[in-house]
C-alpha cells in the first residue's frame, strides 16, 4: 500500500527507532483525522506526505498527571498558557492539573467549572483535571466524580495553602469510603504532621537542616496510616511523589495484602541528590524532600522492577521572591522558601540522561513517563501509546543530542529550576497533539479531557 492509495491519510511519521507497545524498531506510522490508524514496517508508504525523522526517535506524547497549573488566583507563579507551552515543548501531550494552588481550588463543580472556563482556549496540550478532598466536603465527591474528574486529592500534613486544609484521621476515613463507594481513586501526599512537629526545626541556608526536619519517618508513617485505612474502607490508593525509599516495604506488603495501592516518582527524586544540593539554593527545595544518593539508588531499583506506575513532574512553581532566591536577592533560607520543583519542560531529558547512565532503553522511559501514568488515569486505549486507535499523540526525540539548561528559555512563567546550568541528553524536535504540530508561537488548540 502507497501513500497515494490512501486520499485521505494526513501524515505518514517515519523513524528508525519507533517505540512501540512491544518494544523499539524501525515503522512507518500513519495518521488520519488525529488518530494511529496503521503501524506498518519501515518504507511501506510512498508520496509526499511523509516525515522522515532518520535516527531520531519517534515516542507517543508524554502524560504528566502531577502539575500544578496554579490558575486562577495564583497565575502569576504559573498559568494555562505557560505551563502547556512549557508541557508541549518538553514533549507532555497530556496534562492532568491538582486541585490546589489555584483559587478556588477544585473542591467543588463550581470551583471545577470556573477552572474550566479560565482554561478555555489556553492549552496547548491535552489537559484534565483532579478534584481535592479536603475536611467536610464529602458531598462534593460524588458531583465532581460525575464531572469528569480524575480522582481526588488530599493531604495528610499542610499543604501550604490555607484554602485547601490536610486531613485529620476522621476526615481521611470518611474521604476514602466515599471515593470506594463511587469508584474514584484517591491520590495522596503522604507526610505525616506528627512527626514533622517532632522533627528538629532549624532555619537558614543548610540544605541539611531542611532534609532533616521532613525525614523518610514522615513518609513512612503516612503511608503505614493510609494503608490502613484503605485496607479497611477499600478504597483504591494512589501515593503521590515518593522521595523515600522507606516507604517501598510497606507498599510490597501492602499490595501482598491485597491492598489497591500505586506510586509514583518523579524526576527530580531519581536525577538530583542531597550532596550535591548547594547551600541557599532554594530551587532545590520540595516537600518531601530530595534525599541522599543511596536513597536515590533504590529508588531507581524500585522503577526498574515495575513498583513505580509512574514518573510525573509534581512541577511546582512559584516566583523568585517566594522562593528565597539568593540571586534574586533573597536570604536562601530553605525553611521559609515556597516548596516546590520547576522541571514540566525538562522530565523527559532528565530521566533519559540517568536511565542511559543505568542502562534502561527508550522502551522503559516510555513505560514510566507515558503509558503507566495514562493506565493511572484509565487513558490506556487513548492516550500513552504508539497504536492503532490512539490519539496521535508523538514526540520526535533525538536521544543522542545534548544541552545546556537556561531557566530564562525554558516556557514556564518564572526563570527558576534546579537544572539550571545542567547539560542533559536527549532534545524534543517536534511534539504532535493528535496527529498536529505544536507549534508553541501559534495557537493553541489542546482540549479539555474527562474521565471515561
Amino acid at each position: 500500500m502507497s501513500l497515494s492509495e490512501t486520499p485521505s491519510a494526513t501524515v505518514v511519521i517515519r523513524s528508525r527507532r519507533v517505540v512501540l507497545p512491544e518494544g523499539e524498531r524501525p515503522a512507518d506510522v500513519l495518521v488520519r483525522d488525529g488518530k494511529i490508524v496503521a503501524v506498518a514496517d519501515h518504507g511501506t508508504f510512498a508520496g509526499d506526505r511523509i516525515t522522515d525523522l532518520g535516527s531520531v526517535a519517534l515516542l507517543p506524547g508524554l502524560v504528566d498527571t502531577h502539575v500544578h497549573v496554579n490558575e486562577p488566583g495564583r497565575t502569576e507563579w504559573e498559568g494555562f498558557a505557560t505551563a502547556t507551552r512549557a508541557a508541549a515543548a518538553g514533549g507532555v501531550t497530556t496534562v492532568i492539573d491538582m486541585p490546589l494552588n489555584s483559587i478556588p481550588p477544585t473542591t467543588t463543580v463550581d470551583g471545577l467549572e470556573t477552572k474550566r472556563k479560565i482554561a478555555e482556549g489556553q492549552a496547548w496540550v491535552d489537559l484534565g483535571f483532579w478534584g481535592g478532598a479536603i475536611p467536610g466536603n464529602a458531598a462534593d465527591l460524588e458531583p465532581l466524580h460525575r464531572a469528569g474528574v480524575f480522582g481526588f486529592k488530599s493531604f495528610l500534613a499542610p499543604s501550604g495553602v490555607d484554602e485547601f486544609p490536610h486531613v485529620e484521621q476522621a476526615d481521611l476515613e470518611l474521604a476514602l469510603a466515599e471515593q470506594a463507594r463511587i469508584g474514584a481513586l484517591a491520590i495522596i501526599h503522604a507526610e505525616d504532621p506528627a512527626v514533622l512537629e517532632a522533627a528538629p526545626q532549624q532555619p537558614g541556608v543548610h540544605y541539611r537542616d531542611f532534609l532533616a526536619s521532613r525525614p523518610d519517618d514522615a513518609e513512612a508513617a503516612a503511608v503505614a496510616r493510609l494503608l490502613d485505612t484503605a485496607r479497611r474502607t477499600g478504597a483504591r490508593v494512589h501515593i503521590l511523589h515518593v522521595s523515600s525509599a522507606a516507604v517501598l516495604p510497606l507498599l510490597r506488603q501492602a499490595r501482598a495484602d491485597g491492598v489497591q495501592v500505586t506510586a509514583e516518582t518523579c524526576p527530580h527524586y531519581l536525577t538530583l541528590a542531597a550532596e550535591e544540593v548547594p547551600d541557599g539554593d532554594t530551587a532545590f527545595k520540595c516537600c518531601p524532600p530530595i534525599r541522599d544518593e543511596s536513597n536515590r539508588d533504590q529508588l531507581w531499583a524500585a522503577l526498574a522492577a515495575g513498583e513505580f506506575i509512574a514518573v510525573v513532574s509534581d512541577h511546582s512553581p512559584s516566583t523568585p521572591d517566594l522562593k528565597l532566591l539568593q540571586r534574586y536577592g533573597g536570604s536562601g533560607d530553605f525553611a521559609a522558601a515556597w516548596g516546590g520543583i520547576a522541571s514540566l519542560q525538562l522530565g523527559l531529558p532528565a530521566i533519559w540522561t540517568e536511565a542511559r547512565k543505568r542502562g534502561h532503553s527508550l522502551v522503559d522511559v516510555v513505560r514510566w513517563m507515558s503509558s503507566g501514568p495514562a493506565s493511572l488515569v484509565d487513558l490506556t486505549g487513548t492516550k500513552g501509546a504508539i497504536a492503532v486507535g490512539n490519539d496521535a499523540d508523538l514526540v520526535a526525540f533525538d536521544p543522542d543530542a545534548a544541552f545546556s539548561v537556561h531557566a530564562e528559555e525554558l516556557h514556564h512563567r518564572n526563570p527558576v529550576t534546579p537544572y539550571a546550568g545542567k547539560t542533559l541528553t536527549g532534545v524534543v524536535r517536534t511534539t504532535w497533539l493528535r496527529g498536529r504540530v505544536v507549534d508553541v508561537d501559534a495557537e493553541p488548540f489542546g482540549r479539555q479531557i474527562t474521565r471515561h
